[in-house]
C-alpha cells in the first residue's frame, strides 16, 4: 500500500541498504557474465573533499548513463574510488597537529607523519563516498579504490621505471610554480590568478662605456617591472628587433642598477614595444618567459630568492660572480629579508641613486596558490620531469582520428591548442604525502631507478663493483645483509604529483600490471563524464598514459559537462556567499529532485543556472507522480498477468501505448546521444502531461462506471503505462521509482535490474572505407532495434484531436480572461463523419473539461465566433453576449503597452556599449531572458487581440 505522502528521506535510505544488501551494483554478476560490458571510471574526488555541487552534477550524469545501460542487460562497471590529494591531504593533517598543539610534521619525522595521515584516511577521510551514495550512485562499492592502494602503487612505480628507462622521465633545472608557504612546486592546476592593483616601476639601466646622465636618455635604456625586488638577478634587457628606437643597442651591454654587472641588449619578439618602455628586463631564475628568453640567448640563471620567499644572496656564488666590491654591501642589507619588504627597500635604494625613471598605477594578475593563499613565485630548481611531448603525440591523434570524440565536439579544439603546445610535465613534489620517487642516489649522486629498494639496491652495487669503487667481496656482503648497506643509497625524498597516479585509473583500477583479467573485459572505458576544468590535467594525461601503455584511448567518448551556477548565472563562491550545498537540497527536497533537476537543465555547452525553486519544482514532480500511482493503487489498478497493451480494445488504451513507445524512443535516444536535458524533459512531459493530467484524466469515467471488460483493461492499461514510466524515470530518480516499483509492480526482484522498456540494438557495425579511397572515412551503420515499437496512429489522432482541442479552448478562455464559471458552446465548423463520432463518443469529457455547455454542428462558424484550427479542423467559439468585447480589449491593449515598455527598456541597457562592456555576464543574461520573456507575452497579447478582430 502507497503511503499518502511521499517522504525521500525515510524512502532513501531503506532504498539504498535494498540495493546494497543485493548486490545490485556489482560488476561481473553471475547472469552477466556473458554480457556486453560498459565501463564508467569515476573521477577520483579528493579523499578530503565533500560534496559540492559539481561533484552532484558530475555523478548524477554517470549515474543515469550506468543504470539505463544496466537496465538495457549489459554488464557495468562504475568504477569508484578517491584520490590521495597529495598537498590536500597533507595541510588537513599538519592543520590539525597545529590545533592539538601537537609536534609538527618536521618534529614528528617522515615515518611517524605518514602513519598519523593514514589514520586520519581510516578514521575521517572518504566521507565524500557516503555522500556519493545519498546522491544515489550506483558504483560497484565492492571495487572502490584509493590511489595510494598497494596495487595502484605498483602501477605507478612500474610506469615510473618504465618511462625513465625509454627517456622520457628526466631530471632537469627548470622554472616551476613555487608556493612559499608549503614549499613545493605545485601544478598549473593549484596557481589561481588574481586581479591586484599595482604598480609598474622603470628603471633606467645606464649603457655601458656612457657616463651616465638622469637628464640624458641617451646614456640609459629604461625597463618597465612589476617585480623590482628580482632586478638583481636580471641577466640581459629585451627589445623588440622590429622596435626602431632600441634597434642601435642590440648587441651593447647595460649596467644592472645598484649591482653594476654587466648584462647584454638582446633582440627577442617576446618584448612588446606597446607595453612599458618597450625594453624588459630578463631574469630567467623568476620568470618562465624570461627562462625561455634565457634559453634563446644562452644566459645566466641567477636565482636572488629562497624556497621561503626569502632574498638569498650571501654565500649565492651565482648571484656574487662577477659582482663589483661596492655592491656586496647591500646584498648584506638585503640578505635574508621577504620579498616584499625587499622590494620597498630596492625601490627606494634606486630612487636615492638616480635609477626610478617613474612609477605608475598598474592593474595586472597575481598568481597564487589556491590552498596556500600566498604568491607563488617562479622557482628554479631541479625536478623530474615527463617527455609530455612525446607522450602526447599519439594522444592528439587519437582524438584527430575519431578513436576518442569530445561532446561537445567543440571542446576538442581546447584539447588540441594545449596539447600541442605542451610543456615538460614537472611530476616531483617537495612533499611526504603521496608516492614517493622510485629513484635512489648512491654515495657520488648516481641516481638508481627502480621499482623497490632492493632492485635499486642490486643496481647499484653491480654499477660500483664494475667501477671498482666497491670490491665483489663488499658488494655480496651488502646484498645478503641489509644491515651493511644501510646509508649506502638514500631514497628520493620528493613525492609524485598526483596527477601522476591518476593519469592510471582507467587501467590501475583494474589490477593492472599484477593481472590483465579485468583489464582485457572493462578497458577500454566507454565513456568518461568529467568537467573542462581538467581536460588538460586528468583527460590529456589518461589518454597519454592509455595510448603508451594499453596501445589504446582509455575511453572512445569524453562527454565535458558545464558548470553549476547560481540562479543568476554567477559563478559559485565563498566569497560571494552564493554557494548552494547539495547535501541541504537532498536534506530539504530529496536526492530524486536534486537530481532529475540537474539533468534536465544539462543542455550540452550552457552552463546550469541553479535555483532552490527548481528543485522544489521537481520535488513537486516526484509528489505528482507518487499521488497518480497511489490513485491508481486505490482504484484497483494492477498489471494483469500476461497483459499485452498491443492488444488493448480500447482506444484510449491503445493511445497511452503509443505515446508510451514513443516517449521510450525519445528518453533512449537522448540518453545515447548525451542529451540529458532532453531526455529529462520527455519523461517530464510524458509523465506530468500525457499520463498524469490526461490519460489518468480520460479515463476516470471508465474507472468509476460499473465493471465492464472497458474497466478491466483499463485498470490494466494504468498499471502497465505506470510500469514502464518507473523503468523510464529510473536512471534520473531511481530512490522514488524503486520505491514504487516494489509497492506497486508486486514483483520479485529490484527496478535497477529490471530490463529497459526499448531493447538495445546491436552494437554499432564499423564498415570499411571504400576500397581504393584512403581519404574516404569508415561508416557507422546502426541495425534496426530487435523489435519494433508498439505504434497506433489511429488512436494518436482521435485522442491527440481531443486533447489539443481542450487545450486550445482553455488557453483562449485565459487569454480572453473569460472565467472558469462561465459555460459557452461549440460549434465544430464542417465537420465529417470521423469527428462527429468523436464529439459524440467524448462530448462529456469535453464538456467537463473544456467547460462548455454545448457542442453542435455546422457549415460555417456563427457569427462573432473566435474560430481555433486543430489539426486541420476548425472549432468555432461564439463569444457575442458571453464577454464585453470592449472592456476586454482596453485591458489586452494596456498589457500590450506594458509588455512593449518592458522590452523598450531592456533594449535600451543592452543598447548601452558602456553597459554590456562593464556588466557581469550573468546580469547580461537576465536581462536578455526578461526581454525574451516580455517577447513571448506580447505575442500572446497580440494573438488574443487578432481574435477579438474576428469575434467583431
Amino acid at each position: 500500500m502507497i503511503e499518502k505522502n511521499y517522504q525521500p528521506a525515510e524512502i532513501e535510505t531503506r532504498i539504498a541498504s535494498a540495493w546494497e544488501d543485493a548486490g545490485a551494483f556489482k560488476a561481473g554478476r553471475p547472469e552477466r557474465r556473458e554480457a556486453e560490458p560498459f565501463t564508467i571510471v569515476i573521477p577520483p574526488p579528493n579523499v578530503t573533499g565533500s560534496l559540492h555541487m559539481g561533484h552532484a552534477l558530475n555523478n548524477t550524469l554517470q549515474d543515469i548513463l550506468c543504470r539505463f545501460e544496466r537496465m538495457r542487460g549489459r554488464d557495468v562497471l562504475w568504477q569508484p574510488g578517491t584520490d590521495h590529494a597529495g598537498i590536500a591531504t597533507q595541510m588537513v593533517v599538519e592543520r590539525q597537529l597545529m590545533e592539538r598543539q601537537e609536534p609538527g610534521r618536521r618534529d614528528m619525522g617522515r615515518a611517524k607523519f605518514l602513519e598519523r595521515v593514514w589514520k586520519w584516511k581510516a578514521e575521517s577521510g572518504g566521507v565524500i563516498v557516503n555522500q556519493l551514495k545519498r546522491l544515489g550512485a550506483s558504483c560497484d562499492w565492492s571495487r572502490e579504490r584509493f590511489t595510494m592502494d598497494e596495487g595502484l602503487s605498483r602501477a605507478v612505480a612500474k610506469v615510473f621505471v618504465e618511462l625513465y628507462a625509454q627517456g622520457l622521465i628526466y631530471k632537469d633545472k627548470r622554472l616551476v610554480n613555487w608556493d612559499p608557504k608549503l614549499l613545493t612546486a605545485i601544478s598549473d592546476l593549484e596557481v589561481q590568478q588574481i586581479e591586484v592593483k599595482g604598480s609598474l616601476w622603470h628603471l633606467r639601466y645606464p649603457l655601458e662605456g656612457v657616463a651616465y646622465n638622469a637628464e640624458d636618455p641617451s646614456t640609459y635604456i629604461v625597463v618597465a617591472t612589476t617585480r623590482p625586488e628580482t632586478m638583481l638577478g636580471d641577466t640581459a634587457v629585451a627589445v623588440n628587433p622590429d622596435d626602431d628606437r632600441y634597434r642601435h643597442l642590440v648587441g651593447k651591454r647595460a649596467v644592472l642598477p645598484l649591482v653594476g654587472r654587466l648584462i647584454p641588449i638582446v633582440a627577442d619578439e617576446y618584448s612588446d614595444p606597446e607595453k612599458g618602455s618597450g625594453a624588459v628586463k630578463i631574469t630567467p631564475a623568476h620568470d618562465f618567459n624570461d627562462f625561455e628568453v634565457g634559453r634563446r640567448h644562452s644566459l645566466r640563471s641567477i636565482s636572488v630568492l629562497d624556497q621561503e620567499g626569502r632574498m638569498s644572496l650571501s654565500g649565492n656564488e651565482d648571484y656574487l660572480r662577477d659582482l663589483p666590491e661596492a655592491a656586496l654591501i647591500f646584498a648584506e642589507e638585503l640578505d635574508g629579508k621577504d620579498r616584499f619588504a625587499a622590494r620597498k627597500l630596492i625601490v627606494a635604494r634606486l630612487e636615492e641613486t638616480g635609477f626610478l625613471d617613474k612609477i605608475e598605477p598598474n592593474t595586472h594578475m597575481v598568481p597564487h596558490g589556491d590552498r596556500s593563499g600566498v604568491v607563488i613565485e617562479p622557482y628554479l630548481t631541479d625536478q623530474w620531469y615527463v617527455d609530455a611531448k612525446t607522450l602526447a603525440a599519439p594522444a592528439i591523434a587519437a582524438v584527430r582520428s575519431g578513436e576518442t570524440a569530445f561532446v561537445p565536439k567543440n571542446w576538442e579544439k581546447t584539447y588540441f591548442e594545449w596539447m600541442e603546445n605542451i610543456q615538460p610535465w614537472c611530476i616531483s613534489r617537495q612533499l611526504w604525502w603521496g608516492h614517493q620517487i622510485p629513484a635512489w642516489y648512491g654515495p657520488d649522486g648516481k641516481v638508481f631507478v627502480a621499482e623497490t629498494e632492493d632492485e635499486a639496491v642490486g643496481k647499484a652495487l653491480g654499477y660500483y663493483v664494475e667501477k671498482e669503487i666497491i670490491t665483489e667481496e663488499q658488494g655480496h656482503d651488502m646484498a645478503v645483509d641489509p644491515a651493511k648497506r644501510e646509508g649506502f643509497i638514500t631514497r628520493d625524498e620528493d613525492v609524485l604529483d598526483t596527477w601522476f597516479s591518476s593519469a592510471l585509473w582507467p587501467f590501475s583500477t583494474l589490477g593492472w600490471p599484477d593481472t590483465d583479467v579485468d583489464v582485457k573485459r572493462y578497458y577500454p572505458t566507454n565513456v568518461l563524464v568529467t568537467g573542462f576544468d581538467i581536460i588538460f590535467f586528468w583527460v590529456a594525461r589518461m589518454m597519454m598514459m592509455g595510448k603508451h601503455f594499453m596501445k589504446d584511448v582509455p575511453f572512445p567518448t569524453v562527454y565535458i559537462h558545464a558548470l553549476v551556477r547560481d540562479e543568476k548565472g554567477a559563478k559559485m563562491s565563498k566569497s560571494k556567499g552564493n554557494v548552494i550545498d547539495p547535501l541541504h537540497l537532498i536534506d530539504d527536497y530529496g536526492a530524486d529532485a536534486l537530481r532529475f533537476t540537474l539533468a534536465a537543465m544539462a543542455a550540452q555547452g550552457r552552463d546550469i543556472k541553479l535555483s532552490t525553486q527548481r528543485v522544489e519544482g521537481y520535488r513537486n514532480f516526484a509528489t505528482k507522480l507518487w499521488n497518480a500511482s497511489r490513485f491508481a493503487e486505490m482504484n484497483g489498478c494492477a498489471l494483469a498477468e500476461g497483459f499485452d497493451p498491443s492488444k488493448a480494445k480500447e482506444t484510449l488504451n491503445r493511445w497511452i501505448a503509443h505515446e508510451t513507445a514513443r516517449a521510450t524512443r525519445e528518453v533512449t535516444d537522448a540518453i545515447q546521444a548525451y542529451r540529458f536535458n532532453d531526455a529529462a524533459g520527455s519523461m517530464y512531459r510524458f509523465v506530468w502531461n500525457i499520463y498524469c493530467d490526461w490519460y489518468l484524466e480520460l479515463a476516470k469515467p471508465v474507472l468509476m462506471g460499473a465493471d465492464s471488460p472497458a474497466k478491466v483493461e483499463t485498470q490494466a492499461s494504468i498499471a502497465w503505462a505506470r510500469d514502464e514510466i518507473l523503468k523510464l524515470l529510473h536512471p534520473f530518480m531511481p530512490f522514488l521509482t524503486e520505491e514504487l516499483w516494489a509497492v506497486t509492480a508486486q514483483r520479485n526482484g529490484l527496478l535497477a535490474l529490471a530490463e529497459w522498456p526499448l531493447k538495445a540494438p546491436a552494437e554499432p557495425i564499423f564498415e570499411p572505407a571504400i576500397a581504393g579511397d584512403p581519404m574516404a572515412m569508415p561508416v557507422i551503420v546502426v541495425p534496426a532495434p530487435e523489435i519494433e515499437q508498439f505504434s497506433d496512429p489511429a488512436a494518436e489522432a482521435e485522442i491527440g484531436w481531443l486533447i489539443e482541442l481542450i487545450s486550445a479552448i482553455r488557453s483562449m478562455r485565459a487569454e480572453m480572461n473569460i472565467p472558469p464559471a462561465t459555460l459557452f458552446p461549440l460549434v465544430l465548423v464542417g465537420a465529417s463523419a470521423d469527428i462527429k463520432s468523436r464529439a459524440e463518443r467524448w462530448s462529456d469529457v469535453m464538456k467537463r473539461l473544456a467547460r462548455l455547455g454545448d457542442i453542435s454542428f455546422a457549415d460555417r462558424a456563427p457569427d462573432g465566433s473566435v474560430q481555433l484550427l486543430v489539426r486541420g479542423e476548425v472549432a468555432a467559439i461564439p463569444l457575442k453576449g458571453v464577454i464585453d468585447l470592449a472592456a476586454e480589449k482596453v485591458r489586452l491593449d494596456k498589457e500590450l503597452a506594458k509588455a512593449d515598455a518592458d522590452i523598450k527598456r531592456v533594449d535600451a541597457k543592452l543598447g548601452n556599449e558602456k553597459f554590456v562592456a562593464n556588466a557581469p555576464e550573468e546580469v547580461i543574461d537576465e536581462q536578455r531572458e526578461k526581454r525574451d520573456e516580455a517577447e513571448a507575452r506580447k505575442a500572446k497579447i497580440l494573438e488574443a487581440l487578432e481574435r477579438l478582430k474576428d469575434v467583431a
